[in-house]
């Protein structure tokens, strides 16, 4: 037991450790662009924050419905021919980007560029998710989504500080096109390493066997009660980088390094929570989890300096990474063989209409509260509390499934 903290290497497939690289150079090129698209579109082509988060749920709600598809589709020829498909259409699209911002074209045009990029992307998230699940052991499944999200968040530590630094001497249509180069490294590496991890099966995709997951009341109060955990986790995004930057003063640099500081406090200490957690029940840590995005959010409202802006990012990320390996794991609990990826779609979906709502949401609140940062933030935090509690009674109920963190998994149909 001693190696399981410090030898994570050894217990996974080789696949787990190319999926996380993937991850960490897709998430890197993301969010070295995407964090400063609502600054850029707020500031620079004045539209309203209201406006802007209506831009990111409408963004948001395309990659949601792209999901559910690309679930079924991973399901029906496998994992790698969706990877590889998305990942090309990403390149071009990005480049597309850069050259719309250059040009200061039509902001309609680039939403609808930007959502179409962000759709290429969020599609295989599914197809990763699943192929995680395909290729670990059962018992160790919060491990192994620990160890994926811990490449993701070593991108988000070097994208937004990347990108903020980039923002101080070049014109902001260059970081797209560096999202564009990243995507074509990823590219080569899905193409030449990465090899397929579920055959696909015989049912056609179709609007009804995409909603299938929905069948299943157990996995739908889960991704329900997940839903307003992700109305939580999309405050990061919008709402906080407009909120730091245009209300509370701090440079566009000094954002990026609170989003640098939430990805590498996950990279230093998302596996060994992963394995810690693995000792109490999943819905315990699902509440955990909840409570302290509930509590750091909070103290995001009484925020005076950047000291207390960073104590309040901590807080949420030791939420951040107790609950996002072990609400995944739950997904893998519960999905059957065949429909992992329509699982993993679903809960995607879910978090789409999260991360998406969250921005209109918080663009709703800054507008309604532009100097009340309490009550902002005291919204939020209600969330969070609200999802606890639903957790609290939803797990008590389904101990029999979720047992601990990185128990034996039992598919439910």
């Amino acid at each position: 037991m001693s190696n399981v903290n410090f030898r994570p290497y050894m217990r996974f497939d080789i696949r787990i450790w190319i999926i996380t690289a993937i991850g960490f150079l897709n998430v890197a090129g993301f969010s070295l662009s995407l964090p400063f698209l609502a600054p850029y579109l707020h500031q620079e082509r004045g539209v309203s924050m209201t406006v802007v988060g209506l831009i990111i749920l409408i963004s948001g709600l395309c990659s949601a419905v792209t999901q559910l598809f690309g679930g079924a589709i991973s399901d029906r020829i496998g994992r790698r021919p969706l990877l590889i498909t998305a990942a090309i259409t990403s390149i071009f699209l990005f480049i597309a980007m850069a050259a719309l911002i250059a040009i200061t074209a039509p902001v309609w045009v680039i939403v609808v560029v930007h959502s179409i990029g962000q759709s290429a992307m969020m599609i295989t998230r599914p197809a990763n998710q699943a192929m995680v699940t395909d290729v670990s052991p059962k018992n160790r499944l919060t491990e192994a989504y620990g160890v994926l999200r811990v490449g993701m968040n070593l991108g988000w530590a070097v994208g937004p500080a990347v990108g903020g630094h980039l923002l101080i001497f070049l014109p902001y249509p260059w970081l797209f096109g560096v999202t564009a180069i990243t995507s074509l490294i990823s590219c080569c590496l899905i193409f030449f390493l990465v090899k397929e991890s579920f055959g696909g099966a015989a049912k056609e995709v179709t609007v009804r066997t995409v909603f299938l997951a929905a069948k299943d009341r157990h996995f739908m109060k889960f991704t329900i009660l997940s839903l307003l955990v992700f109305l939580v986790m999309g405050q990061m995004i919008s709402t906080l980088s407009v909120f730091t930057v245009d209300r509370m003063g701090f440079t566009t640099a000094q954002y990026g390094m609170l989003l640098t500081a939430n990805g590498l406090i996950v990279v230093v200490f998302q596996y060994p929570v992963a394995v810690v957690i693995g000792r109490i029940k999943k819905y315990k840590a699902l509440i955990l989890g909840s409570l302290l995005y509930a509590l750091g959010y909070l103290l995001m409202g009484w925020a005076v300096n950047y000291i207390l802006a960073v104590t309040a990012m901590v807080i949420i990320t030791a939420g951040e990474i107790i609950f996002s390996p072990v609400s995944l794991s739950v997904v893998g609990a519960l999905s059957p063989y065949d429909r992992r990826g329509r699982y993993m779609a679903f809960f995607g979906l879910s978090e789409g209409l999260g991360f998406s709502t969250a921005s209109l949401l918080g663009g709703a609140l800054l507008d309604v509260f532009p100097t009340k940062p309490t009550f902002i933030w005291g919204t939020v935090a209600l969330l969070g509390l609200v999802a606890a509690i639903g957790f609290q009674r939803w797990g008590s109920t389904r101990q029999a499934v979720l047992g601990n963190s990185s128990g034996n998994s039992t598919n439910h149909e």
